[in-house]
């Protein structure tokens, strides 16, 4: 099918689309005897508003085939496993949709014709959940311990976060289905008839009423005229030189030219790397050279140069193009790609709230402060490190500190440790009493009897505190517990 037809099809379906018209515009993108694989992207997109899912993921299957490097399909197909309750292909899914980040924080595809943002996080939280469903509770929590690193939907993962330290699963994020892949706007722009030449009208004549509207008035007749049709003349010398397309051409991006055999364009400039600048029909572009020949037009030539029989063999082989077309992405700033994740440590630091960050074992106290001081977005000056809630004694961890005896304190890879803004004048410190006994079997909830001091660590939200009772420490209802005054205190 000519490019074309297929432009054509393309841009009727997702009008249809577009009016919720979705059973027709399935039939218009099915009729397309070629799809690429934003077309076939699009057709998965629509089965999964109609609940096939196998239909789904037998196209997102061949737009994955057209092209391997699209990180949405996988992220889309992994979405269509699992509504099919199949979490292991769901997982291989969002891992692969992951790799095709390529380490990259986002990709932006409206340069591709699709209005989304596909975000690392989002991918991770996906893992996590897959991993939670096969009961790999560890792997699903690492997954979103990496989710943190970006932040990009903080609300979003840190509610995932608390899930699955109770071990329950959360919702799935998901691709609006509604959103597909358009064409190009300027080649639907060149589907349209146009007259460019408009109704010919008489502005001046030699014979009186004359109203003949060809290209040219009624001459009188004369004695002694010339015997022969007089040549045409031209006019006004056009920009560019004039070249004949041999070949015809199909564009890959916005800044290409679609000509076919036969269209006469005019010659900007030709690049050293064989691609030329041209004007066809008023638009400028990029046509490769070698489709193109030099053509002969002077005020004599009663038919131009290489408009004779269109060819009829195949084009040659486009020119490489020195220009990066992938995706817009934005990279992920300050990523070590060679850190060992075996060797790293997750801290695990209470503060106002609760972060966690992944550091080396045996980091010295410069990088560990100035990594927690990033992860809070304040400065180093003010905090205080400490590996016990009172920061006082051994405890307090600084520059003086020997690390080699912090790090020892770590345990299958993982250390806690309590962070505090120096302030003399905030002394007070909220406490706690428990109004009702608290017994919890998971090992991140405090557990207390009735009568019990608990001192604030944290405010997780409005149902969920963060607390020290003696030398346990864990999170609790907020509901079991009453704020004491400071003359109780």
């Amino acid at each position: 099918m000519p490019f074309v037809d297929t432009l054509r099809q393309w841009d009727e379906a997702v009008t249809l689309a577009d009016k919720k018209n979705l059973p027709e515009a399935l039939r218009t993108f099915l009729a397309i005897e070629e799809p690429n694989s934003k077309i076939y992207f699009n057709i998965g997109c629509l089965h999964i508003l109609n609940r096939d899912f196998d239909a789904a993921e037998k196209a997102f299957d061949s737009s994955i085939r057209k092209d391997e490097h699209l990180a949405v399909a996988f992220f889309q197909r992994g979405n269509t496993f699992y509504k099919k309750e199949s979490f292991e292909e769901c997982l291989g899914d969002f891992t692969n949709a992951h790799k095709a980040l390529r380490g990259n924080q986002m990709i932006d595809y409206k340069a591709l014709g699709l209005r989304y943002k596909l975000h690392a996080c989002e991918v991770l939280h996906n893992m996590a959940l897959a991993e939670a469903h096969l009961g790999n509770w560890k792997n699903a929590q690492q997954n979103l311990m990496k989710a943190l690193d970006y932040k990009t939907e903080s609300k979003l993962i840190d509610k995932a976060y608390q899930s699955i330290l109770k071990q329950k699963l959360f919702k799935l994020v998901e691709f609006p289905s509604s959103e597909l892949f358009r064409p190009n706007k300027h080649y639907v722009a060149e589907l349209e008839k146009k007259d460019y030449l408009g109704k010919a009208k008489v502005v001046s004549s030699v014979i009186p009423q004359d109203m003949f509207s060809g290209f040219a008035p009624l001459q009188p007749q004369v004695k002694d005229g010339p015997t022969s049709p007089k040549e045409p003349e031209v006019l006004k010398a056009l920009e560019g030189k004039p070249h004949t397309v041999l070949f015809e051409f199909f564009p890959e991006t916005s800044d290409e030219l679609a000509v076919v055999p036969g269209n006469i364009v005019f010659l900007l400039q030709k690049g050293a790397d064989n691609w030329a600048s041209v004007v066809f029909n008023g638009r400028k572009g990029l046509v490769p050279y070698n489709y193109l020949q030099p053509l002969n037009i002077s005020p004599t030539s009663k038919r131009p140069e290489g408009l004779n029989t269109p060819p009829v063999k195949s084009p040659p082989i486009r020119p490489k193009r020195n220009v990066d077309q992938s995706p817009v992405v934005k990279s992920k700033a300050d990523k070590n790609d060679t850190e060992s994740e075996d060797n790293n440590c997750i801290v695990k630091v209470h503060f106002t709230f609760t972060i966690a960050i992944s550091i080396p074992l045996g980091s010295s106290y410069a990088a560990l402060i100035g990594k927690i001081s990033k992860k809070l977005e304040l400065e180093t000056t003010p905090l205080t490190l400490s590996l016990t809630p009172e920061a006082t004694g051994d405890g307090v961890i600084d520059a003086d500190t020997d690390m080699t005896r912090v790090w020892n304190r770590a345990k299958d890879g993982r250390l806690t440790m309590w962070c505090k803004i120096y302030e003399p004048s905030r002394e007070r410190r909220v406490c706690f009493v428990a109004l009702h006994t608290y017994d919890s079997s998971n090992p991140e909830d405090l557990s207390f009897q009735e009568g019990d001091k608990i001192l604030l660590l944290s405010r997780i939200n409005q149902d969920w505190i963060e607390g020290q009772c003696g030398e346990n420490v864990g999170i609790f209802p907020a509901s079991f517990v009453e704020e004491q005054t400071a003359n109780e205190q």
